[in-house]
């Protein structure tokens, strides 16, 4: 049973699909942002930033399935995103929903040596606020729904890592 998923890490083809699903959802934030006209707050922005470290996953493993190296930066970056990606949608949903008193604040903070917001404003600069309720779909916001999606990456990457850890002990 854990054999054909262990061996999904060494092929190219599950790292794409990890890829491919972040631009997915992406490109989906974009159609979000300039098709429907919502505005991204800076934590919609940081949940952006933290599927792009997922996408950037997915490729690194892509690169080199069987480079050990490769494929464990992979999983680092893709455990390390999908993690600050849920923690930052619940804390997005406490704000929403009134169970954490934050407010925030148009700019967003990247580090100096990596100023995404003044790189790509199109993508990483928020020009809306926290609380606002813009979306709503079958009675969940748009953090909520991020919440079950960054809980679906790293249920993925537990079973992956999980059954190659089994596969490797015999």
């Amino acid at each position: 049973m854990f054999k054909p998923v262990s061996e999904l890490p060494l092929k190219r083809w599950p790292w794409l699909l990890l890829a491919m699903t972040a631009l997915g959802l992406e490109l989906t934030a974009l159609y979000f942002q300039y098709v429907l006209e919502l505005d991204p707050c800076v934590l919609c922005v940081y949940e952006r930033t933290a599927v792009a470290g997922i996408l950037l996953a997915g490729l690194i493993g892509a690169i080199g399935p069987r480079v050990g190296l490769l494929r464990w930066l992979g999983y680092t970056l893709w455990l390390v995103s999908a993690g600050w990606g849920l923690y930052l949608a619940m804390k997005h949903v406490g704000i929403q929903i009134g169970e954490i008193d934050l407010t925030c604040t148009y700019m967003a903070d990247f580090p100096s040596w990596a100023p995404l917001d003044q790189w790509w404003p199109e993508v990483f600069l928020p020009t809306g606020l926290c609380g606002d309720v813009q979306w709503v779909f079958l009675g969940w916001t748009m953090p909520q729904w991020m919440m079950v999606v960054y809980a679906l990456y790293l249920l993925a990457w537990v079973a992956i890592v999980a059954a190659r850890m089994k596969a490797r002990m015999g």
